[in-house]
């Protein structure tokens, strides 16, 4: 018998495979349904991320804040309703959704007061959006207006 085992992770599960059975994952996961099911999936993925990046930008104080903490060349220390023209009762609720969506990083509750841009997630929805924006069909013959 043979004692080689593989372990495969398909969507969060952990399945532990005889050596013999590789073949069936593999037919399996070749299968151009899989295959379309998988990438509908990844498209599902994308959509929500692309909708929590909007989400978070959908409001013209978050988008100040980025704007602001952006241009700065470390994190972020103190008030930033002192840097900004944003009532402070406001601030905190907008830094924490900028938080959640994964744009900020840092500590958003007083008195540890630290944030500043995530690059890899900004690079992220950079990118995202571009992509976006680019594979739109446009249609010049709409006569909607």
């Amino acid at each position: 018998m043979n004692d080689k085992r593989n372990i495969f992770i398909v969507n969060r599960d952990f399945f532990v495979i005889d050596f013999a059975d590789i073949n069936i994952v593999r037919n399996f996961a070749n299968n151009k349904q899989y295959t379309k099911l998988m990438s509908d999936k990844e498209n599902n993925i994308n959509q929500e991320q692309l909708a929590r990046f909007a989400k978070a930008m959908g409001h013209p104080t978050r988008i100040a804040i980025l704007q602001f903490l952006a241009k700065q060349t470390t994190c972020y220390f103190g008030d930033i309703n002192e840097e900004l023209p944003i009532a402070k009762a406001t601030v905190s609720q907008h830094l924490k959704e900028l938080k959640s969506s994964g744009l900020i990083h840092g500590e958003v509750e007083p008195p540890k007061v630290r944030y500043c841009i995530n690059r890899e997630m900004w690079d992220m929805a950079c990118n995202m959006f571009k992509d976006f924006f680019a594979n739109i069909q446009h249609n010049d013959s709409c006569n909607c207006k």
